[in-house]
């Protein structure tokens, strides 16, 4: 397949993916780019390409942004807020890998990234159960000769 062709047809299958995506879908593609971005970005720190280097690390920060952007802290309580600092914690470290070159520090935030990603993929048969349930119907009752729905 030419170059064209395959870059073509990832584009169309990843918009196609995140179209059709329930929001745990959604986030684990998110995950799975930063992941793959990181992987790429450690190749060209081996092999001095520190242009696309920068340019990947960039894009997996910004997108652990997103993850950590998207985490309600409310609702979520001290998990969420536990999580967004190590959102921050990778974000910080990431930053540091690119301007000094260090592969192991990518290495370092793809691990913490991956076991974040492992324990999203466990919860998604419950999350996704839940969000199946339908509400409840409304129940029609007479109160005091009126009709109600409750």
């Amino acid at each position: 397949m030419n170059p064209y062709a395959r870059n073509y047809y990832q584009s169309v299958s990843v918009h196609g993916g995140v179209a059709n995506a329930d929001p745990h879908t959604m986030v684990q593609m998110l995950m799975d780019g930063a992941l793959e971005r990181m992987s790429i970005a450690r190749g060209c720190i081996e092999r001095g390409e520190r242009k696309r280097q920068a340019a990947l690390l960039h894009s997996s920060v910004l997108i652990i942004g997103e993850l950590r952007g998207s985490l309600n802290l409310t609702e979520g309580g001290p998990l969420a807020q536990n999580l967004s600092d190590l959102y921050e914690y990778m974000i910080r470290r990431l930053t540091l890998a690119n301007s000094r070159g260090d592969a192991a520090i990518v290495t370092e935030v793809s691990r913490l990234l991956e076991e974040i990603r492992s324990a999203w993929i466990a919860i998604g048969p419950e999350v996704r159960k839940s969000a199946r349930m339908p509400a409840p119907a409304p129940v029609n009752v007479a109160v005091g000769g009126r009709q109600a729905s409750v």
